[in-house]
């Protein structure tokens, strides 16, 4: 494959830019490579993880992830709880405002206002994730004491009725949503709150690590589409490590290998722990994954559509 010269023209839409990206060079080239990664995987029948990390789902990417559920492209969705709240909080109606990412921030605190980056979130939006998931957790204590987080998630999912919303499309789709960061947040500051008064209301996150971890075999495909790192990332890759590792992966990350993190680590790293296969198609994309997702999915959509894949 050669470096080709990238050139505008008129009408050029998002596959074709996306398409043009991978022969420039650079991220650009690697954009590309995620591209043919996305399509191989999808083709081959492989069984997808998407994981991603809680600011994606604050972004506007949250509604592109419920698509990507919609179009059969995530067979599992590993996440952290703020992706959760947020997916929730948005379907209830609620809106985050676009600011800068460097305000005053104590202004903002006295203003009830708390900031993502450059994404503003009203406190009263949290106050109506608690007047919504407090019913909720009554209902589920009413029918049985005892869930697991894929269960808890499922209930979420079928809940709220926002086509936007990865959690109701997971749950319409039948793809479990695993979460087993779950207490660290709103999510699980309300668990707590609730098992105050129910001391027997159990939410079984081991349970999740046994669901995971048979959800896949040695002889299956696996892929992996890995949106930042942390616990959502490890948590796919280590239960698959257990099966064989993945045949396909897509690591998209700001994260710097040298830092020695999870989110940094590349797929090549992964291939020492055995949780990303020797002779597996893999590609490390380093940038803003509200950027590089996109651009690179969006072709691979493109082809899949018009091979009748998706």
């Amino acid at each position: 494959m050669q470096v080709e010269d990238f050139r505008w023209k008129k009408g050029m839409n998002a596959g074709e830019l996306g398409k043009a990206m991978g022969s420039i060079g650079f991220q650009g080239a690697e954009l590309g490579r995620a591209t043919e990664n996305f399509v191989k995987m999808k083709k081959s029948g492989a069984k997808i993880f998407l994981t991603f990390t809680s600011n994606m789902a604050t972004s506007g990417l949250r509604g592109f992830f419920a698509q990507l559920v919609e179009l059969g492209m995530a067979d599992f969705i590993v996440t952290t709880v703020g992706g959760i709240e947020e997916d929730i909080i948005k379907a209830l109606g609620e809106k985050f405002s676009l600011g800068k990412f460097h305000p005053d921030d104590i202004q903002l605190h006295e203003q009830g206002v708390n900031r993502v980056g450059n994404i503003y979130i009203r406190n009263e939006s949290y106050a109506k994730f608690e007047e919504f998931i407090q019913p909720l957790l009554h209902k589920m204590y009413e029918k049985k004491k005892q869930w697991s987080g894929t269960e808890l998630m499922d209930e979420l999912g079928k809940t709220v009725k926002d086509k936007n919303s990865f959690m109701h499309q997971a749950a319409k789709k039948k793809v479990p949503v695993f979460c087993p960061g779950i207490t660290d947040g709103a999510l699980g500051f309300q668990l707590f709150m609730f098992q105050q008064e129910h001391k027997d209301f159990i939410v079984d996150i081991v349970k999740d690590f046994e669901t995971i971890t048979f959800a896949t075999s040695h002889d299956d495909k696996k892929g992996i589409i890995a949106l930042g790192g942390g616990i959502s990332k490890h948590f796919a890759i280590f239960t698959t490590l257990l099966n064989g590792g993945m045949d396909y992966a897509v690591y998209m990350t700001t994260s710097r290998e040298t830092s020695g993190s999870a989110s940094g680590a590349t797929t090549d790293e992964g291939k020492s722990w055995g949780k990303v296969k020797d002779d597996s198609d893999a590609v490390t994309v380093v940038g803003d994954v509200t950027i590089t997702f996109p651009i690179a999915m969006i072709p691979a959509l493109e082809q899949l559509s018009k091979e009748k894949v998706i």
